[in-house]
């Protein structure tokens, strides 16, 4: 567990920020300090959480609202599926838990681990995982109360959106590591662009599965080329 911990450490560095940010942006949106944070301990997925303020500071429709940050989201379904071989043996209450706790930096951190050292049991691997979330879920939620709490003290020339991109650039540029996965980049990112001018971000609704579609294509072109004539 500590060890997961200690590994985690430096995603706080945009973790703190992100967190502010959040606070600030969603009490300017209009909830109150028992929203904010309610939003950031049942949902707990910055991304989500944005595209779903953003949308409902703009008057969009509950319906879209919803449907765009579970398209944000899609990629827990992901992360759920390869983490199965190794800790699909998990009972249903530490599964639940794991659900729960899974964001990025907790996935992207733990499935690295898992690699590297293949021979861990599954209590080691819970363990590890059980770190990873405890620091930094926790800093999480605490950075988003500080940043409803205390937003109007933040100098606006204070750019904590900077944590947002950076964020997403440290987790994904180790993770692209064979061409299927630099194709569902490219695509998606191009076609995120290309998109960006559909109302209430419906953009993603499509460049993610285009994304995802790319990457799938390219890694069964891959694995037949492998195979002998």
């Amino acid at each position: 567990m500590v060890h997961g911990m200690v590994q985690s450490i430096p995603f706080l560095i945009v973790i703190i920020p992100f967190g502010l940010l959040f606070g600030v942006v969603a009490m300017e949106a209009g909830m109150d300090i028992l929203q904010v944070m309610g939003f950031s301990i049942l949902v707990l997925a910055g991304a989500s959480q944005f595209t779903a303020v953003q949308l409902i500071s703009e008057n969009t429709p509950a319906i879209i609202v919803v449907i765009s940050a579970l398209a944000v989201n899609l990629r827990m379904a992901m992360y759920s599926a390869s983490l199965v071989p190794w800790l699909g043996e998990a009972s249903n209450r530490q599964k639940a838990w794991v659900a729960y706790s899974m964001i990025d930096q907790t996935y992207v951190l733990s499935i690295q681990h898992y690699e590297k050292y293949p021979r861990l049991t599954l209590t080691q691997r819970l363990a590890y995982f059980a770190g990873a979330a405890i620091a930094v879920c926790g800093p999480w939620m605490i950075a988003t109360w500080l940043g409803a709490t205390l937003g109007n003290a933040i100098p606006d020339d204070m750019a904590l959106d900077f944590a947002v991109p950076i964020t997403f650039i440290a987790m994904i540029a180790p993770m692209l590591r064979t061409p299927a996965h630099l194709a569902a980049c490219f695509v998606a990112i191009v076609a995120a662009l290309l998109f960006a001018g559909m109302p209430s971000g419906l953009g993603l609704l499509v460049a993610a599965p285009l994304g995802m579609m790319a990457g799938a294509y390219v890694e069964v072109w891959t694995e037949k080329r492998r195979k002998p004539a």
